[in-house]
């Protein structure tokens, strides 16, 4: 499945992650008009993303965010009471969203070896549509409170577990060899970070995330499955 192709099926536009934003705090945002509110919320994010991807969250002040979104300071609290509620916000619903289509592109899919694939290729094309805040969420992660910091590793493991339970069943049905799943897992998830942290180095050499993904899908299972040297 292309990237392309991938967009289409999970339907996860921009304006989507917004309405499910909506959905789940439909009662703490105080103006009533939803298309309002999905339009300040996307820029909002937008904002504080860009903003912080450049200088930092903790450098950033409410008149950055305010200046950057063309929303008033009384518009933005409309939207969050602090800063640290937006930090919130925002970590939040990230991981709702990209753990969901995660459970959800391998909820059908038999087989170890495609789960594999599948799952390499859904966390790629994901963090391609939602770099920005894959990005933020690994860079501020060191800057969170004690609670984020906990919910940030928390997911991180999660999806490395994803991995483990699918390299295990993988064993199991002696497809795959691994001699230490764990730590497999965890190169795993570092090698599909690696095109969200760095995108600037694989745009610069013209390597797409369709490019990334067969590379990175050859090297697992060149190493995964027993006798195969790759391709």
């Amino acid at each position: 499945m292309t990237y392309s192709e991938f967009k289409k099926i999970i339907g996860i536009s921009k304006k989507e992650i917004y309405r499910r934003i909506l959905e789940t705090n439909r009662d703490v945002f105080r103006i009533k008009k939803e298309e309002k509110v999905i339009e300040n919320l996307m820029k909002i994010f937008d904002a504080t993303l860009e903003i912080s991807n450049k200088k930092g969250f903790r450098a950033m002040s409410i008149r950055d965010l305010s200046g950057k979104s063309g929303l008033s300071t009384g518009a933005l609290y409309s939207y969050f009471s602090s800063k640290d509620e937006l930090l919130h916000l925002i970590q939040m619903q990230g991981r709702e969203i990209a753990n969901k289509v995660l459970r959800d592109q391998l909820a059908e899919v038999k087989g170890a070896r495609k789960k594999m694939q599948r799952a390499i290729q859904a966390h790629l094309h994901l963090s391609e549509i939602m770099q920005p805040w894959f990005y933020f969420t690994y860079i501020e992660a060191r800057n969170l409170c004690a609670d984020e910091q906990r919910r940030a590793l928390e997911s991180e493991l999660y999806t490395e577990k994803i991995f483990m339970d699918i390299l295990e069943e993988g064993i199991k049905e002696k497809v795959f060899r691994a001699d230490n799943v764990i730590l497999t897992a965890a190169i795993i998830k570092a090698m599909l970070q690696d095109w969200y942290l760095k995108r600037w180095k694989y745009r610069k050499r013209k390597v797409s995330v369709d490019d990334y993904k067969k590379f990175i899908i050859e090297v697992i299972e060149a190493y995964i499955i027993p006798g195969n040297s790759g391709t």
